[in-house]
């Protein structure tokens, strides 16, 4: 049987001449009509612009792009497309934008059918309670639906998704994945998925094509894993975790194949003696520059904040009271619009609360200080400085009176520690999504903080290289146990890198709702402490508890008799 889509030897480059930069390579592939391929692959190795040249948005530099055996020469309606960000006009409702769609296509149908075509699209993705709603009267989750359902109305030969969910919170992800899979079953249309999210493809796709950084298709994952596909009980299927291991080890392996000088893959080399000498010497000179450490190190009591707006005052976060001892890792996990970032802003003293205070190391919190440390989702970093002389515009202020040389070892010592010794002098510019990230890593260790505190600080990167991070993240934390206060809304990152997770109860008015105790033993080793049966059930009853959360908006009892998981390895 002939695919519907054929890539053929497929090359694209961006510039021209010596500077030109070659993003796919001789790209071949095959999709048969009805099979759900995945394209996975690092932040970089042109995902997107394979998905562009599909779309007929850009031109191939050589090679042939046919579906159903013509040749793809520009945007057509035979393709279905969704994108990471919505595009719907705001002044249209649901029906409205997906009706636009319906005219282009079908002019020659009559109203009624026309109608008819756009209530089973709305119904199709449980929308039907909201078809007379506008945009910005709608979730972010439930705007990529009405994007999914204008797409199918279009009754395309290919449904092609450019990371469609990866702007969401990883519940409302996990809740669209799954409603994408009963789309798929119900619908049955081709589909090309570019997606950064391992676990995604493996509920979703049929097979995995991995996109390498030199720009060419790896060796296909067939997904033998039957149909209808759960979350929960992929977890518990032993084919599925030998999937994901094998998916994301070969991912890894063409990441450190490609690893260059500046080192953008992988774990932090070794340091140096003399650069590890320098900075120790460095850090030894200017130690009683940073307040010493002890106690409860820092104590949330009765925090709230409030929000004068035109509709009234608006809660957004009340009665946290909350204890992280010195050596401690915590993340705080909630919906959007919970007040996770607000909690972290005032901890931080960019924002001051309403009411109640912060205490750190036996001081409250007044303003924005030297013992605290910051690192943001997006990278914060100067783009006419240097990876080494961002990381210094901190050590100056934090060691202020340490020499010139001392505080030059200190940063090139961070960023040695973070695997970008060798691209200290590149520009933000030239360095990948992953590589920024580390340095803003490294520019809040090497502050020598005795807070650290985290925003969301790999949610916009690849599921790969945020593991990678996750990891360097690990190692540097490991070796001076500051306190860490993590913002995310990854499930498994809070598992993995914390000893308690804080949920939230969903917003206005948020508030802590359980705190879950995660016990497995440290250095943790990812892969093993996945496969363990504590892991699948600290996992579910988040899942659980954010679930309830968001669908009653329910008020919780007071912190003593909130929920506390210990989940330990025995």
């Amino acid at each position: 049987m002939k695919p519907l889509l054929e890539i053929d030897a497929v090359t694209k480059a961006f510039g021209a001449g010596a500077h030109a930069k070659v993003v796919l390579d001789r790209v071949s592939l095959r999709v048969r009509e009805g099979e759900f391929v995945a394209i996975v692959g690092y932040s970089g190795t042109g995902k997107s612009t394979l998905l562009s040249l599909l779309a007929g948005l850009v031109k191939p530099d050589s090679g042939s792009i046919r579906l159903g055996g013509a040749a793809i020469e520009g945007p057509g309606t035979d393709r279905g497309i969704v994108f990471q960000h919505y595009s719907l006009l705001p002044w249209l409702t649901v029906s409205g934008n997906i009706r636009l769609a319906v005219d282009q296509v079908f002019p020659h149908e009559s109203g009624e059918q026309r109608a008819q075509r756009v209530a089973r699209m709305i119904a199709l993705v449980h929308l039907s309670h909201a078809a007379d709603k506008r945009p910005h009267e709608l979730s972010g989750g439930m705007k990529q639906r009405v994007a999914v359902a204008r797409a199918l109305a279009m009754d395309p030969k290919i449904l092609l998704l450019d990371e469609p969910f990866g702007a969401l919170d990883a519940l409302t992800r996990g809740t669209l994945q799954e409603e994408l899979e009963k789309i798929y079953e119900a619908d049955r249309k081709t589909v090309v998925m570019i997606t950064n999210d391992v676990d995604e493809a493996l509920l979703l796709a049929d097979r995995i094509v991995p996109l390498l950084p030199n720009g060419s298709l790896g060796e296909p994952i067939v997904v033998e894993l039957p149909r209808p596909r759960e979350r929960n009980q992929l977890l518990d299927d032993p084919r599925y975790r030998i999937l994901r291991t094998e998916m994301t080890d070969a991912l890894r392996r063409s990441g450190l194949d490609a690893i260059d000088a500046t080192g953008r893959l992988g774990t932090p080399p070794a340091v140096q003696s003399n650069r590890e000498r320098k900075a120790l010497k460095a850090e030894r000179a200017v130690e009683g520059e940073v307040a010493v450490r002890g106690g409860p190190f820092l104590e949330l009591r009765k925090l709230e904040k409030v929000y004068d707006t035109p509709r009234g005052r608006q809660v957004i976060v009340k009665d946290i009271d909350l204890t992280i001892g010195e050596h401690e890792f915590v993340s705080i996990i909630g919906h959007s619009g919970c007040g996770k970032t607000t909690v972290l802003s005032m901890v931080a003293g960019l924002t001051k609360p309403t009411s109640g205070s912060i205490v750190i190391g036996g001081r409250e919190v007044r303003g924005p200080g030297p013992e605290r440390a910051m690192v943001f989702q997006q990278h914060s970093l100067l783009p006419w400085l240097t990876a080494l002389e961002n990381v210094q515009l901190g050590v100056d202020e934090a060691f202020s009176k340490a020499s010139a040389a001392e505080r030059l070892a200190i940063a090139e010592h961070a960023l040695d520690r973070v695997g970008l010794y060798a691209a200290r002098h590149q520009k933000p510019g030239n360095l990948s999504a992953g590589m920024r990230q580390r340095v803003g890593v490294a520019r809040a260790f090497a502050l020598s903080p005795q807070l650290l505190l985290l925003d969301e600080p790999f949610g916009s990167l690849d599921s790969v290289t945020r593991a990678e991070l996750q990891d360097v993240l690990l190692q540097l934390w490991g070796k001076s146990r500051t306190a860490a206060l993590l913002v995310t809304h990854d499930i498994d990152e809070a598992i993995y890198l914390s000893d308690r997770i804080v949920l939230m109860t969903d917003g206005p008015a948020a508030e802590i709702g359980a705190v879950l105790e995660v016990k497995f033993p440290r250095p943790r080793d990812r892969a093993a402490i996945v496969d363990l049966p504590e892991y699948a059930t600290l996992r579910s009853r988040m899942i659980d508890f954010l679930e309830h959360t968001s669908a009653n908006r329910t008020r919780v009892p007071p912190l003593a008799n909130r929920n506390v998981l210990d989940v330990s390895t025995k």
